[in-house]
């Protein structure tokens, strides 16, 4: 292998050209804005809403009956309802775009002439889907966590286990929630950007994505397909909660990340089979 050969292999040009392309593109900017909105209506509804609050159901975790005591709930509040459909898409849409965008656009056959491997292109592509994964729940957290304090203040926090631990300790709980949801998150990436591989139009695999996520939370919710729950794919999404005891059980992440771990590995194997194969023709 010639010098300029290990020199390419090793440089990170191809890699930061990808994260800059996925950070200025509008519509990614545009859809963390959108991430970052929700919490602040949120925190503005419950705001001017009654004093009591919404009732607590007794169905989880009940975080909107602790805004108004303590803003550091909005995040949590928030985290908990884009988790379901807001989250996803935006991770679809990075994930959907990521091979077939270069194909719709006629740009695939240029990048893999330039050379850049096909996987090493894989492995990028899937790099920039990992960085949304981390991004979006963070800025979900950043802004609720932000307009919480300003709106309901701050103190202690008053974990799952009905003991209290100090600010700071909670703000680092809510970091390694974010962490973990970038984990379910990543995996969801994988499944995208091998969707991304068998089609030229971004737009139906971010849709097939979403549906198949939108598929899992429903399926998990029919107590009939109870010998289905452990391999949905949004199963030990909410798990996060475990980290909002004390003290933290690792044994509760542990399902969750095995989890997300299983789909990485064998979608990220199915996207490699697939694009290695693969006839370019755009």
């Amino acid at each position: 292998m010639s010098q300029a050969d290990v020199r390419r292999r090793v440089s990170s040009r191809f890699l930061t050209s990808e994260l800059r392309l996925i950070a200025v593109r509008r519509r990614n900017q545009v859809g963390l804005a959108a991430l970052a909105a929700v919490p602040v209506v949120l925190a503005v509804a419950m705001k001017v809403a009654s004093p009591e609050g919404p009732p607590d159901r007794g169905d989880g975790p009940n975080f909107f009956s602790q805004i108004l005591g303590n803003g550091f709930f909005v995040a949590l509040a928030a985290l908990g309802v884009e988790l379901t459909l807001f989250l996803p898409i935006a991770v679809s849409m990075l994930a959907g775009d990521a091979v077939a965008g270069e194909a719709n656009q006629g740009t695939l056959r240029y990048l893999l002439t330039v050379p850049v491997g096909r996987t090493r292109l894989l492995a990028v592509k899937y790099a920039g889907i990992v960085m949304g994964a981390f991004v979006a729940p963070l800025t979900v957290a950043v802004s609720g966590l932000v307009v919480g304090l300003l709106l309901f203040g701050g103190g202690d926090v008053t974990t799952l286990s009905g003991t209290q631990i100090g600010f700071g300790t909670a703000v680092l709980r809510l970091l390694l929630i974010c962490l973990y949801l970038g984990v379910c998150l990543s995996a969801l990436g994988a499944i995208g950007l091998f969707l991304s591989t068998l089609t030229e139009q971004p737009m139906g695999a971010t849709i097939a994505l979403a549906m198949l996520t939108v598929t899992s939370w429903i399926l998990g919710q029919i107590p009939q397909l109870d010998w289905l729950h452990p391999y949905l794919l949004t199963r030990h999404w909410t798990d996060f909660g475990e980290l909002l005891r004390d003290p933290v059980s690792p044994g509760g992440l542990t399902p969750g990340l095995l989890s997300a771990g299983a789909y990485i590995v064998v979608f990220l194997s199915a996207a490699w089979a697939r694009f290695a194969g693969r006839d370019v023709t755009s």
